[in-house]
């Protein structure tokens, strides 16, 4: 039985001519204007205009003892956490078409809004042997409702792989060549008119509550090291006693290699022609290979800012420890 009753509506499909032609409109006139908009210090920022007013929010919504909420920056490992998090709650037997079609996302921009499980539709609790739902959001905290019985699982990730990561996913998903210079790509992610905030204030708005015993705070980087390890300790923080065939399936279910062989159980889809039709969300899966795509100086300008943000929010996370630049 899929994990909820909700069925999406039929994804967009472009048939091979319709990809051809949007070429003419694509290269023709939006390449040019974007690239005179970059000139002119307006690109890529009105992405982040268009994406903010377009950005759902929680709502009058209080989460319950039913709701794990994972509470991750843009690209910071969400959909990993929720594969983990969704297989435990169900055991590692949860069977969906697609991800979003289990776990809503309050906060998802207006043009995924449709394809995704609203909050308000209970099925997912309901169908978990555990009684538990995840619900996804890239909201710092200052933004997601907080109750006492529900649990929060707060993930960060090396913002350089952050940078990188958000850079090909959105080239990937509808960007093409629209998308900005990589030093004007690197303004932009640092910048506050980013559209999921600050990644300085996304990380120290989770790391003031860790010690809380319903927030568990975790790193992307830790959790490649040893994903088993992983698993073991966020089924200990939702109550689930998993046996070692759960176990094993979670592993299995949550590994890059499943995960990128079943793309388009959590992939957007292709939402313009040009755009990819091989699966945008899973690419490398990979930590600490931001140096494969940035110079030492970007690398190092990151740091500083991010690292400077943290101080002035008055956040003691080890930046250098878990995230300094590596020769």
């Amino acid at each position: 039985m899929l994990a909820s009753d909700f069925v999406p509506p039929p994804a967009p499909t472009f048939s091979p001519w319709a990809r051809y032609l949007s070429y003419v409109p694509l290269y023709g006139l939006g390449v040019p204007i974007v690239k005179l908009m970059e000139a002119a210090g307006q690109w890529p920022y009105a992405i982040g205009a268009v994406m903010r007013k377009s950005m759902g929010d929680f709502g009058d919504y209080l989460p319950t003892a039913h709701d794990v909420l994972a509470c991750s920056y843009f690209k910071c490992g969400t959909t990993w956490l929720l594969q983990i998090a969704l297989q435990i709650a169900h055991r590692g037997n949860a069977e969906f078409d697609n991800i979003h079609a289990v776990v809503p996302w309050p906060d998802a921009p207006g043009m995924f809004a449709r394809n995704i499980i609203p909050l308000s539709n209970p099925s997912p609790a309901q169908r978990s042997p555990t009684g538990l739902r995840v619900i996804k959001t890239h909201y710092d905290s200052s933004k997601v409702p907080y109750a006492t019985d529900s649990r929060y699982i707060a993930v960060t990730r090396d913002p350089k792989d952050a940078c990188v990561s958000g850079y090909h996913f959105l080239h990937s998903l509808a960007y093409g060549p629209m998308m900005p210079s990589i030093p004007h790509w690197i303004d932009f992610f640092l910048s506050p008119k980013f559209p999921q905030g600050s990644w300085a204030r996304h990380l120290s708005s989770y790391w003031q509550l860790r010690d809380r015993t319903n927030v568990l705070f975790l790193t992307y980087e830790e959790m490649k090291l040893d994903l088993k390890a992983t698993v073991r300790r966020i089924a200990g923080f939702l109550d689930v006693d998993l046996t070692q065939d759960e176990a094993d399936a979670v592993n299995h279910l949550s590994t890059f290699s499943y995960m990128k062989e079943a793309k388009l159980k959590f992939d957007p889809g292709q939402v313009v022609p040009w755009g990819s039709d091989e699966g945008a969300m899973l690419r490398r899966g990979e930590r600490g290979r931001s140096g494969d795509f940035l110079t030492p100086a970007q690398q190092q300008r990151i740091d500083d800012h991010c690292r400077t943000e943290l101080h002035r929010l008055g956040c003691d996370f080890p930046y250098d420890e878990a995230f300094g630049r590596r020769p």
